[in-house]
């Protein structure tokens, strides 16, 4: 809505400019013909008596709609660039929770809570996976980290409601295993199985 304004304001203030502008063109060949016949003298501001005024709040209202839109459009990469960076990690399973749980709140997250969710994009994948499905125990920063403790909550009830405990791995042992497993515990030595 501020922003909206700003644009409007500082649209109206280039438009008066033009305006300004315009007046001041006629105005110096009107001033040119005066003063070859002596007749009388030039002053524009009689013409816009306001607009000296309204110059100075022009200029007040465009420095302080240009410095709300450099914030906004600060603020809205800065968003952008966390959406990119939780959808597109190349760990497919992060990038589906990550990215899900990022576009469902990252527009009510403050500056502070942006941070913490910057600092988990900064963990490595497979260690992040296996703190956030409950494979390891996460370290005590992240612990006390408020987005990562949201996401896990939110992964640990999908998976406490979607799958059986049974068919998860054992705390600690890998949840995922090869797709050559079979071969290396004494399963069949050819073929796909």
């Amino acid at each position: 809505m501020a922003y909206s304004m700003a644009r409007r304001s500082s649209s109206l203030c280039r438009t008066l400019k033009g305006i300004q502008k315009t007046v001041t063109y006629s105005s110096i060949s009107n001033k040119n013909a005066l003063l070859a016949s002596n007749e009388a003298k030039w002053q524009p501001q009689l013409l816009f008596p306001s607009l000296s005024r309204l110059q100075c709040m022009s200029a007040s209202t465009e420095n302080s709609s240009e410095e709300a839109r450099k914030s906004m459009d600060g603020r809205r990469r800065l968003l952008n660039r966390i959406l990119y960076r939780s959808k597109q990690r190349g760990f497919l399973e992060l990038d589906l929770v990550l990215g899900k749980w990022a576009d469902d709140n990252i527009e009510k997250l403050d500056d502070n809570q942006l941070k913490s969710l910057t600092d988990v994009l900064d963990i490595e994948n497979p260690d992040l996976w296996k703190w956030l499905t409950g494979q390891e125990v996460a370290p005590q920063q992240l612990t006390e980290n408020p987005s990562f403790m949201e996401i896990h909550e939110r992964i640990m009830g999908r998976l406490n409601a979607h799958s059986p405990s049974e068919t998860r791995a054992v705390f600690g042992q890998p949840w995922v295993r090869g797709w050559d497993d079979n071969r290396k515990i004494g399963g069949p030595q050819v073929g796909n199985q």
